[in-house]
């Protein structure tokens, strides 16, 4: 099924000059939410996956799903304050100063193979920082999967080797 056509361009949001890329459309069809679910497993289908870790919050509704779909548990990644136990956590850049996301310390036993996950990869940085803080906890990444990919932002180039699965480019 090609999804592109089922996210939803809105002109000037959140500010003047982004045309940004609505998923909810896609959401909200059955058929392709499942062929995006099953897209996105498919490079994990071989079990070499033990958890699916998912990036506040668009990356929460994709993570769970592709999750439940693998059979694995998931971990959320999630803004600071917001994770209730002892966390770790990753600064990275953003078009005007820096942002934060943390993971709880317990989250990921060392060796376990981590898919992750976010609905749009911009300019890496969130993605980044969220292989960063799975690298410290000693998660093996396996693949980095996203929904988008904006590619004029060479967003990948931060993400150093890690083997990246997009299902549409913009």
């Amino acid at each position: 099924m090609d999804l592109k056509g089922f996210i939803r361009e809105v002109p000037d949001f959140p500010k003047v000059g982004i045309l940004f890329k609505d998923i909810t459309t896609l959401l909200a069809d059955s058929d392709a939410l499942r062929a995006t679910i099953e897209q996105l497993a498919q490079p994990y289908r071989n079990g070499a996956v033990d958890l699916v870790v998912g990036i506040e919050s668009r990356g929460f509704i994709f993570g769970t799903a592709l999750a439940h779909e693998l059979g694995v548990g998931f971990v959320p990644i999630r803004k600071p304050g917001k994770l209730p136990s002892e966390t770790i956590s990753a600064e990275y850049e953003l078009e005007y100063g820096t942002d934060k996301i943390e993971i709880h310390t317990d989250a990921i036993a060392g060796g376990q193979k981590v898919a992750i996950v976010d609905d749009l990869l911009a300019t890496g940085g969130t993605m980044a920082a969220a292989c960063q803080l799975v690298s410290e906890l000693k998660g093996e990444i396996v693949g980095i999967s996203f929904v988008i990919e904006l590619d004029y932002l060479n967003g990948r180039e931060k993400l150093g080797d890690w083997p990246i699965h997009t299902l549409i480019h913009y």
